[in-house]
């Protein structure tokens, strides 16, 4: 306990006096706890002043080289998997020009109504109303609703519904409703729309009048 007492009175004894003296004549001890001081310091403000950034910026490119990484991953796989994309590609690229095959052209559209009539006639059903509608049109195709009320029997009318979904072109059947007569006949009411692809001038008129329509507030 002595020799503790007096080596804390010994360093205590080299902390007096120190005004008016230069530091490099300061005994050891205070030299040591300035050093220490200065040393303290100099890496608080070279952490907020430099390696703070440094850090900050070693996380970022970790982050970006990671993301790469990922993007290279992604895109060794589609390399691998490129030839049998241009395989679904072509098959999408068929399928959709046989839906095209389907759609009449706009002089082919009485054609069509024509074939829509004959169905119903050749399977002996009675048109009360055949009325076709106002041409509604797309972004790439038109489409024409036809008011339809057919009546003849069960069978017949069955399979008109079937003659009309075995046209070479695209027709369907919408809000359909029948209606049972009194000498056992029944009436279909229908709207039977078709469609058509536009002409090239059709195209460019919609494709304006869809820009028009953005400019405008």
């Amino acid at each position: 306990m002595a020799d503790l007492k007096n080596l804390g009175e010994s360093l205590a004894a080299q902390f007096r006096g120190l005004n008016g003296r230069h530091p490099g004549q300061w005994p050891i001890a205070p030299r040591l706890l300035c050093a220490f001081g200065v040393l303290v310091l100099v890496l608080v403000l070279g952490w907020f002043g430099y390696w703070s950034g440094q850090i900050d910026e070693l996380d970022a490119g970790e982050a970006e080289e990671m993301k790469l990484k990922e993007a290279y991953k992604g895109k060794i796989q589609q390399s691998i998997n490129l030839e049998g994309l241009r395989k679904q590609k072509e098959q999408v690229r068929e399928y959709v020009a046989t839906l095209e095959k389907q759609l009449p052209s706009k002089a082919e559209m009485d054609a069509l109504l024509s074939d829509i009539n004959q169905a119903g006639v050749g399977r002996g059903l009675q048109f009360e109303l055949f009325k076709p509608g106002q041409v509604v049109v797309r972004d790439y195709y038109a489409e024409l609703p036809i008011d339809i009320k057919v009546t003849g029997n069960y069978h017949d009318v069955g399979a008109f519904t079937s003659d009309i979904a075995n046209l070479p072109r695209i027709v369907t059947l919408n809000n359909m409703s029948l209606t049972a007569g009194t000498t056992g006949t029944l009436t279909l009411d229908a709207v039977a729309k078709t469609f058509r692809y536009l002409d090239p001038e059709e195209v460019v008129a919609q494709r304006k009048a869809v820009a028009d329509k953005k400019v405008k507030p």
